[in-house]
């Protein structure tokens, strides 16, 4: 029989020590970090800074359209100048075939879309009747299944859909105009961010060089290399997402015509819009539209459900493997963190642009964890101070 020494038991009962607090450092470092960001983000709310952020990027919206598509597109006009196309040439090429592009298909599905818009909003007074009588129907076979009266339960549900149905007509010449002037006023600045695109497209690589002036030259040589790391994840990133948006769009445009739903193109471009939002993206799209096509009849929303399914099925197992593979390496719950954070300071949008941004201030971290060691640093000072209150 193998019997340790007292010496070798000491340094497992160390070694043992010294993970379980390394595990409790991480946890304790998890929390303190949540509660930072709970107490900055309160302030920032409180003093209104979220509401000032808000504008100044509002403000300055065009500048930072046109830094993007600059951005998306300069791979393209590297691309043919790198084939003997000169880049103001190469600019105005790639600026004409994706803006002609995108015209041709708003050409072909802008009337459709209109169409059924249109049909879904002539629409909603018999949704709302049909909704209301399969609530009746599902009421009546509960209390025959239960024995209890639901009468009250019933009538609240009621009285709440006829008070949306006032407050959305009562309001609704209110909301229009400001759906009419967030358009308007988004259109200039889409505008205005395209020709400022275009402009800076022309010299992209020296805009980078631009920027790196308010970087001290020593740093230059880290900086572009940390820039060039998130170039490529953000790129693949949002290339991969729009992607994956517009085969979604296309499939699930198909699966719900096939399931004779009304308004297929409309509900197949809101199921790709909120699919972008990571993990709930898909209940957000699929749900309303499956109970919308069970208002119109039990086989149809049975159809549109299997069509949700099958399409997310196809999205999740499919196209984010092969499209995005592991592109943000970050946890589930780090997203859902941010999804909750930035969703109740900046709404949808704010859904929308948690991941990347996550994703980019953990590279930001791991490269400066990577030059200066202050992780290993706080890990090798816990395990030494351990070590010596063992002894």
């Amino acid at each position: 029989m193998f019997w340790k020494s007292k010496k070798e038991v000491d340094i497992e009962e160390v070694n043992e020590v010294i993970h379980l607090s390394k595990n409790i450092l991480k946890i304790v470092f998890v929390l303190i970090a949540a509660l930072l960001i709970y107490i900055v983000t309160s302030l920032f709310h409180s003093w209104h800074v979220f509401e000032f952020i808000k504008n100044i990027l509002s403000i300055l919206s065009p500048l930072f359209i046109g830094f993007a598509i600059a951005w998306l597109l300069d791979p393209a006009v590297s691309w043919l100048k790198k084939k003997g196309v000169n880049r103001i040439l190469g600019t105005m090429l790639v600026f004409i075939l994706v803006l002609g592009g995108l015209g041709f298909l708003g050409y072909l599905i802008y009337p459709s879309l209109t169409e059924q818009i249109n049909e879904v909003a002539s629409s909603i007074p018999t949704l709302i009747e049909n909704g209301t009588k399969m609530i009746d129907q599902l009421f009546v076979n509960l209390s025959h299944m239960s024995g209890y009266d639901l009468t009250d339960i019933k009538l609240q549900i009621f009285d709440t859909m006829n008070k949306f149905g006032t407050d959305l007509a009562t309001s609704l010449p209110t909301l229009t105009m400001n759906i009419v002037s967030n358009i308007i006023s988004g259109g200039v600045n889409l505008i205005f961010g395209i020709i400022v695109g275009f402009y800076m497209l022309f010299d992209f690589q020296n805009v980078r060089k631009h920027l790196f002036t308010f970087i001290p030259k020593k740093y230059h040589k880290e900086a572009a290399r940390l820039v060039d790391q998130l170039n490529r994840i953000l790129r693949s990133f949002i290339q991969g997402t729009l992607l994956i948006a517009g085969i979604l769009f296309i499939f699930q445009s198909i699966g719900l015509t096939l399931a004779g739903m009304n308004a297929p193109l409309v509900f197949g471009l809101f199921c790709a819009i909120t699919d972008i939002i990571p993990y709930i993206g898909p209940w957000i799209g699929g749900v309303p539209v499956v109970l919308i096509a069970f208002t119109i009849n039990p086989m149809v929303g049975f159809l549109t459900l299997v069509s949700v399914l099958v399409c997310q099925t196809l999205e999740n197992y499919f196209l984010q493997p092969i499209v995005m593979g592991k592109t943000m390496k970050l946890h589930p719950v780090t997203i859902m963190m941010g999804l909750l954070i930035f969703g109740y300071y900046f709404g949808i949008i704010g859904m929308i642009v948690a991941t990347p941004l996550i994703s980019t201030g953990k590279l930001i971290f791991q490269f400066l964890n990577e030059k200066y060691h202050f992780m290993d640093r706080i890990n090798e000072e816990n395990g030494r101070k351990n070590v010596e209150e063992e002894k």
